[in-house]
């Protein structure tokens, strides 16, 4: 007998504002409970000491999480002058102290240096596996950590200048960044740490873009339970195609939305090329390739028989 899937058929994105102090794991779990979502799961983890938005998948749009992730972020941080941190955040212990603590010509110098696409080195204290082990499983045993620089993108890097006298050097300093998928903030605050002849650690750190995910749009814990029993859906759930502004839609027919459902390929002018959203009488059918003149499906959202009580949870 086949396990009955348990929780409703919700489909769409939160955009959580995830709290301090709290994995991505167990925000989507919280999310998951709170909504009693038969599915869901999230683009882009945040740190326990981060904050911010956090897109949260329910459902079919789990299917279109890779679109989320390959977004432009963007993250508000801090960096903490003087001491280097085993985690390259406050988390971790102290292992260097420095007395310098860069003016702000200095650091605004410095800045272009890690603008463009770089080279980083992860932090040894990171979710990336080495031989099938996490590498911060292998940091906490005491075991070596080959990790390996990789390349990522920084389009924007700017200091937040506090009000007042701008140009003593302090404690700390305030930054914005817009970067790519894979780039470690903590990375950064360590690097441009040393590049000014300091240590430096990530001390706070609250993102507030992922992709078309704006920090408008989160919503904290306590407002979507607040607000999910006597709110619509749509109040608080965002389309499944908001990760897919970037990708062309082509709308078909109820007959050619069915063909495609069942895996069969549709014919299309062959000037058409590449990856299409397709959609039927407004709601979404799949993401689906074109090449040689044929439309084949490449992710079906099943979608049509999931409506409960005449709402539409999609």
């Amino acid at each position: 007998m086949a396990r009955k899937r348990r929780g409703l058929p919700i489909n769409g994105w939160i955009a959580l504002d995830k709290p301090l102090g709290m994995t991505s794991t167990q925000a989507v779990g919280r999310v998951r409970r709170v909504l009693n979502a038969a599915k869901a799961g999230h683009a882009g983890t945040l740190d326990p000491l981060a904050t911010g938005v956090l897109p949260i998948a329910l459902g079919e749009a789990t299917k279109v999480v890779p679109f989320a992730m390959d977004g432009q972020k963007t993250y508000r941080f801090t960096v903490q002058w003087g001491e280097a941190r085993a985690t390259d955040d406050a988390e971790g212990e102290v292992t260097d102290t420095s007395d310098i603590r860069p003016t702000t010509d200095e650091i605004r110098a410095a800045l272009p240096r890690f603008m463009g696409e770089i080279e980083q080195m992860p932090p040894a204290y990171s979710a990336l596996k080495i031989n099938g082990k996490r590498a911060y499983d292998l940091a906490r045993a005491g075991l070596p950590v080959d990790l390996k620089p990789r390349m990522v993108t920084i389009s924007r890097l700017e200091l937040i200048l506090p009000e007042g006298n701008e140009s003593l050097p302090t404690d700390r300093s305030e930054f914005e960044v817009d970067c790519g998928k894979g780039t470690y903030i903590r990375a950064l605050a360590r690097d441009l740490a040393v590049l000014l002849g300091t240590f430096g650690h990530l001390s706070a750190l609250r993102r507030t873009q992922v992709g078309t995910f704006q920090e408008d749009q989160a919503i904290c814990l306590d407002k979507l339970e607040a607000i999910v029993h006597s709110a619509p859906p749509h109040a608080y759930l965002l389309p499944i195609a908001t990760v897919l502004d970037d990708i062309p839609a082509l709308a078909v027919t109820e007959a050619e939305a069915a063909r495609l459902r069942f895996g069969q390929a549709l014919r299309v002018p062959s000037s058409c090329q590449g990856t299409v959203y397709v959609m039927a009488d407004g709601q979404p059918v799949a993401l689906a390739q074109i090449a040689d003149g044929e439309l084949r499906p490449v992710r079906v959202f099943n979608l049509q028989t999931e409506r409960r009580n005449d709402v539409d949870y999609c």
